[in-house]
């Protein structure tokens, strides 16, 4: 009893400190000297936030105080149109300074294009610790914040996990400026609306989404802006934070909100009726709805002709049936199952195995396991000597294990197709929840043999189809199957006939143009 209530007390005492220290939302002083030494408390007199003081007008009468955070401004913007043009062009104005000062700087002196009044600490803070430069005037209780943002950060370059053959090779940098500047390089729309947060107590990271107006269901935009809206966090640091935390449902390892690196895909997503959630400091960004077809689907079926893309498509899906699959088929067939297969290949498996000590299961989790622990070992390690790593280890290790008799030559097979077909997803997040689904249904194969397998997947199907993402049905178009919206699932139909929107997604806007096949024109004529 003693030591909780020494813990309250503490816990009352820093609750007490903090209400002190937070006095965010006191409004400004009419006395510089006093502003700035509620500053300095409040920042604990830190080196990296700038406090320059200096006169200004034709005699020298009034006080001024710039404020800016070192690193996240442009130090030129500062020099060349704050500190001239009030130290120096203020001197040259035969003016007298009044009352009205603060809008004289604002309409004759300050040569910058974003300009906004602060009148609170809060805004104050806000705007120093996000690379804008704050000036604060002797007598007045109202500062100017000036923006003078630093634009360096990692340039544009190609895409990382989404690489293409054909398609743009631009990717998202970790700017959100430069994010939305490269969707409206492809979206060149004034209904292409943006939408900011601010999200995150210590990190106050800006947070936008991005829809077109008319095109969006208005109802999946006011869902999106509620669940950003209740989000209480200290701090949000990569899109993934607002992924779990806005999603439909937790008790799933399908993901069901969509992330990518790649601008054309977010442009094609915006132009179906999603909303793209843009999280300043990472390059992925988020789509919602999203649907399972999303994640199957890469951006370059839709630059390929559609009879590749469809045949790509159809080798795609058999791939991710292969990578769930494949060791379940097989420890259930070797298992449980022997007289499904030839005589001749039955007799030779057995002839492999027979000096193996370990069931079907276990040689299989072991195979399964060490090429888990490759892969990420290979992904860990620096650039340079991952790969080389990653095959030399898995050839070497395969190789030993054969002959030492640990695990059979045919199981080395069926992992190693597994794992190739496990790369064909274009979604690394749908990748890793087959990567995780395949060691259940080993399990079933193991213990029920087929049957154990097809009551997996159909507990599979279920679980999928039950699915929501922001109102709209995971498995969407095929539960509920909707024959209309079948062109652009399995296979990909020309481009002609893709001009109607899914009716779930967008269901003021259906419609994209029209046929241009079905239209007369002068030529044919």
């Amino acid at each position: 009893m003693s030591f909780y209530k020494k813990w309250s007390s503490d816990s009352n005492e820093q609750n007490e400190k903090l209400k002190k220290n937070k006095d965010f939302d006191e409004t400004l002083n009419s006395s510089l000297q006093n502003n700035i030494k509620q500053i300095k408390k409040t920042i604990g007199d830190s080196n990296d936030i700038i406090i320059r003081e200096i006169k200004i007008g034709k005699l020298k009468d009034q006080s001024v105080g710039i404020i800016y955070t070192d690193g996240l401004v442009d130090q030129t913007i500062i020099s060349n149109f704050i500190m001239e043009s009030l130290m120096l062009d203020m001197e040259r104005m035969d003016v007298h300074i009044s009352e009205d000062i603060i809008n004289f700087l604002k309409d004759y002196c300050l040569t910058i294009g974003d300009i906004k009044d602060i009148t609170s600490f809060n805004a104050l803070y806000s705007s120093i610790l996000n690379g804008d430069t704050v000036i604060l005037l002797d007598g007045h209780s109202k500062g100017i914040s000036t923006s003078t943002r630093s634009i360096n950060g990692r340039e544009v370059s190609e895409p990382v996990t989404e690489s293409v053959i054909r398609g743009p090779r631009e990717a998202f940098t970790e700017t959100m400026r430069t994010n939305t500047a490269l969707i409206r390089r492809k979206i060149k729309d004034p209904n292409l609306w943006v939408k900011s947060r601010i999200i995150g107590k210590y990190t106050k990271t800006d947070v936008s989404i991005m829809y077109i107006n008319g095109i969006a269901n208005d109802k999946v935009v006011k869902e999106v802006l509620t669940r950003l809206d209740r989000i209480d966090i200290d701090g949000i640091l990569e899109s993934g934070y607002i992924e779990e935390l806005i999603q439909d449902t937790t008790l799933t390892p399908f993901p069901t909100v969509y992330n990518t690196e790649r601008p054309d895909v977010i442009a094609a997503e915006l132009l179906e009726g999603k909303v793209a959630i843009i999280v300043d400091g990472t390059p992925f960004v988020l789509i919602v709805p999203a649907l399972f077809t999303s994640f199957i689907q890469a951006a370059e079926d839709h630059y390929q002709r559609s009879d590749v893309s469809s045949l790509i498509r159809v080798m795609r899906y058999l791939g991710i049936g292969i990578a769930l699959l494949g060791p379940s088929f097989y420890v259930a067939i070797t298992t449980f199952h022997q007289e499904m297969l030839p005589t001749p290949m039955l007799l030779s498996i057995a002839a492999q195995r027979e000096g193996v000590p370990f069931p079907a299961i276990a040689e299989a989790l072991i195979m399964e396991i060490a090429f888990e622990i490759l892969r990420e070992a290979g992904l860990r390690m620096p650039r340079t000597i991952g790969p080389a790593v990653s095959i030399v280890g898995t050839l070497v290790i395969g190789q030993a294990a054969v002959e030492a008799g640990v695990v059979s030559a045919v199981m080395v097979i069926v992992v190693s197709l597994t794992a190739i077909c496990s790369f064909l997803f274009p979604s690394y997040g749908l990748s890793n929840t087959f990567r995780l689904l395949r060691f259940p249904m080993m399990g079933l194969a193991a213990i029920f043999g087929l049957f154990g397998v097809m009551i997996g997947i159909i507990a599979l199907i279920l679980h999928m189809c039950s699915l929501r993402s922001f109102g709209v049905p995971y498995m969407s178009p095929f539960a509920p199957f909707i024959p209309s919206e079948q062109k652009d699932s399995i296979l990909r139909f020309p481009r002609w006939a893709l001009l109607n929107r899914s009716r779930l997604l967008s269901p003021n806007n259906k419609t994209r143009g029209i046929n241009p096949l079905n239209t007369k024109t002068k030529g044919r004529e």
